[in-house]
């Protein structure tokens, strides 16, 4: 577990300025390009991005952004989070992530889902009561695509496709892509049955209350024989000096943006108190580099997963402290995370032997 993956995540929250003015999408947009850069530098192992089509989120097209981000580095894994393959064309989606690919000499990487909001459907003419059926053909068409060859394919959603080529290819031949989940047994078995890696969603309650979810993944691999793949978490967090301090700082943003999303679906109003209690109990990775890191390093070996990727951008929280989270996540978190790893593996192989 000491060669686990840890990254980043955002989706392009709308930030606030130093008058606390919304800054412009463009602006936002730029600045997520500065923050991946700064990942890179820093040794951080991906930058994700997830797609969104909101007011309170920049990000519609990670792929574009990837690209420009693939052009300004030179070994962060680039990767989407997730894009909502529902309502897009996979074939489309093959070619953008193939580009990037070559832009970035081998290191796209796709994590597909169905995303945690509905705006896409009547946004690109799609029906929500066809939720299940575009979500189930697409992955399947896109899961023969991965595999570079002519491709012969026939669903309902689409005319039919008979040894169709499809360009360009990628660089590095094969493309990673995870299948992204919230915590469906059904969408569980159905990444396995892909022979496709899992990426977790968990955005609340205790990480461990997902390990039958993965047990169920590679229950399911074996099953069906299937080669062993990686599974990933993905868990929204902020970092700073101190414990208080990252708390307070994440706090108005959370309670911004997560509760605007709550008022949307008719949850209760959010609480200081729930939002304590996910930081200390929960899925919110907050605090210093060190509370954060021992965290991630309990969530890795309690799960056993082989990716981590902290979101770490929250509501409107500014760039400037996205920025010094970022960097002590990469220059302290990071370190220290594989430094525990290490040192449980090789308390255990001592307890074995």
């Amino acid at each position: 577990m000491s060669d686990v993956q840890l990254g980043l995540d955002t989706f392009g929250d709308v930030t606030h300025g130093a008058l606390g003015q919304p800054l412009s999408y463009a602006e936002v947009i730029r600045n997520v390009v500065a923050q991946a850069v700064l990942a890179d530098d820093v040794g951080v192992d991906a930058i994700t991005l997830g797609e969104h089509h909101r007011d309170d989120f920049a990000i519609s097209a990670p792929e574009t952004v990837l690209a420009g981000i693939a052009t300004k580095t030179s070994r962060i894994i680039l990767s989407s989070g997730v894009t909502v393959l529902s309502s897009d064309d996979p074939i489309r989606v093959f070619q953008r992530f193939a580009t990037i690919d070559a832009l970035s000499e081998g290191r796209a990487e796709v994590i597909v889902g169905r995303g945690s909001f509905t705006e896409s459907f009547p946004l690109f003419g799609h029906k929500l009561e066809d939720y299940q059926v575009l979500f189930e053909e697409k992955l399947n068409l896109f899961a023969e695509l991965l595999k570079e060859s002519p491709v012969t394919w026939q669903g309902s959603i689409r005319p039919p496709l008979e040894n169709q080529e499809v360009y360009p290819k990628s660089h590095s031949g094969s493309i990673r892509t995870w299948v992204g989940v919230g915590g469906s047994p059904e969408s569980v078995v159905r990444a396995a049955g892909y022979g496709l890696p899992l990426m977790l969603a968990i955005i609340g309650g205790q990480p461990d209350r997902f390990l039958p979810y993965v047990d169920l993944y590679h229950r399911a691999l074996d099953q069906l024989d299937k080669p062993s793949q990686p599974v990933g978490v993905h868990s929204p967090g902020h970092i700073a000096q101190t414990d208080e301090q990252a708390i307070e700082e994440m706090w108005p943003h959370y309670e911004a943006g997560f509760g605007r999303i709550g008022r949307e679906r008719g949850w209760a109003p959010l609480t200081k108190e729930h939002y304590l209690n996910e930081v200390h109990n929960g899925a919110l990775f907050v605090g210093s580099p060190e509370t954060v890191a021992r965290k991630i390093a309990h969530t890795v070996s309690a799960l056993g997963v082989q990716r981590f990727d902290l979101k770490y951008s929250t509501g409107p929280m500014d760039h400037g402290m996205l920025m010094d989270s970022i960097d002590m996540y990469g220059t302290q978190v990071i370190p220290m995370v594989h430094d525990m790893l290490a040192s449980s593996v090789l308390a255990g192989t001592a307890s074995v032997a």
